[in-house]
């Protein structure tokens, strides 16, 4: 590493918080991620282009933003792309504390009231309870069939979100034209199938391994696929189901709150949750 003589070097921005990834890095190869011998990853605070890069509309969109931001701050990833969906959650947690600070208000409302409340959420806190998930991605599903799975990349879910956005637009620009119903009809057929296609090869790519309910073993992804385009619809929908347990395994857990004797009179539930949600577009503002 070359020497740096700039004097202003002993000013630059340091490591705030150290982490580990829910992962372990089980799925990264050198070229995403370098692991430590502690297993302990530093997280330096955002720089001002980084915060920049997060009020960049076609960055954000794409997803570009976020990637470059985890690389700037965390050096040990090399390829944020290539993240698996929990750890980026607990990286963005951790860049939020290093930058901002320990604590982040939420505002949110109460249910049939309407009425706006703060609340100020720890975040070393949730970032404990996230590091002390233990991932199981093993699955039997009620078919008999024993799956391993794979949660899927933030390059994977970004594809996804933008192209249901785009379909979304879609859909909203045929329902608003002077286009015949069932002109109309036959353009949300095919925004559905487009979308339909994008689910189900996420799935097949989430699937690494699948064992019979006879015992034998498969791991080749053709194999995989030929089983997921022709197997009784029953068994797609329990791995499916398994899979959305995969991924919530690690998820932020909702605010559980009391509503007041005033809410509760004015038909408030006496007690509600509220769900926080970390991302890129509200979590820097």
């Amino acid at each position: 590493m070359t020497e740096n003589t700039n004097p202003l070097g002993k000013y630059y921005r340091q490591p705030q918080i150290y982490i580990r990834l829910p992962s372990k890095g089980k799925y990264y190869g050198p070229d995403v991620f370098t692991p430590t011998e502690t297993g302990e990853i530093p997280v330096l605070p955002m720089t001002a282009k980084d915060e920049l890069a997060f009020k960049t509309p076609d960055a954000m969109m794409s997803g570009q933003a976020t990637v470059d931001v985890i690389q700037s701050c965390v050096p040990n990833l090399k390829n944020a792309w290539k993240m698996v969906n929990y750890d980026t959650d607990v990286v963005l947690l951790a860049i939020r504390i290093a930058t901002y600070g320990e604590t982040m208000a939420v505002t949110y409302r109460v249910p049939v009231t309407n009425e706006e409340m703060q609340h100020t959420v720890n975040l070393p806190a949730v970032l404990e309870d996230l590091g002390k998930v233990e991932i199981n991605d093993v699955a039997t599903t009620k078919s008999g069939f024993k799956v391993k799975l794979a949660p899927l990349d933030y390059q994977a879910l970004t594809q996804v979100q933008t192209a249901s956005f785009e379909q979304q637009k879609i859909y909203a620009t045929v329902n608003n034209s002077a286009l015949s119903e069932q002109e109309k009809s036959t353009q949300f057929v095919k925004s559905f199938k487009i979308l339909n296609n994008i689910n189900f090869s996420l799935l097949v790519d989430s699937i690494t391994e699948i064992t019979t309910p006879d015992g034998a073993t498969v791991v080749d992804k053709a194999q995989i696929k030929d089983f997921c385009d022709n197997c009784d619809a029953k068994v797609i929908n329990e791995i499916q189901d398994e899979l959305a347990k995969v991924r919530a395994q690690a998820q932020i857990q909702p605010i559980k709150f009391k509503a007041t004797e005033e809410q509760i009179k004015k038909g408030a539930p006496a007690s509600y949750e509220v769900p926080v949600t970390f991302d890129s577009s509200n979590f820097f503002a």
